[in-house]
């Protein structure tokens, strides 16, 4: 199974932020909309970087509270990797795994098109698991 198939049950539903926006407006787009991560994103919605709320905490832990007036620009992790809708799940687990990270966005060319999360990912997982017992139990009811 492929990236796509988990943007296409989980919907097309995309939390960006710009460069110029503060760490305090980030924090406030995590806080209403229950998620971890932000994808900093251009006009041209290509992705120039990453904000979690993992970097929030630690950024306020080293600075204290005035880091969140500042850019996300002078402080958002630009080094974002990301994945395309045609990778599988397996390896996108592995490269979450292995990066220690929680949140991967999906680009298309250039342009940001989705982000998967780590609970996605076992969500998918985990359905994927009960639909082969299912089919195991049925398999062998049948025979």
């Amino acid at each position: 199974m492929t990236v796509s198939v988990i943007l296409s049950r989980k919907g097309n539903d995309i939390c960006t932020i710009g460069p110029d926006a503060t760490v305090g407006d980030a924090v406030a787009r995590l806080a209403g909309r229950r998620i971890g991560a932000i994808v900093v994103v251009d006009d041209a919605m290509s992705v120039e970087g990453i904000i979690s709320e993992r970097d929030v905490v630690r950024l306020i832990g080293e600075q204290g509270v005035n880091v969140l007036a500042e850019p996300l620009s002078s402080v958002m992790t630009r080094a974002v990797v990301t994945c395309t809708p045609d990778e599988t799940v397996p390896v996108i687990m592995e490269r979450m795994t292995r990066g220690r990270f929680r949140h991967v966005p999906v680009v298309s060319g250039d342009k940001l098109v989705g982000i998967i999360s780590i609970g996605d990912v076992v969500k998918f997982r985990v359905e994927e698991m009960e639909r082969e017992s299912a089919q195991l139990r049925d398999y062998i009811m049948s025979a």
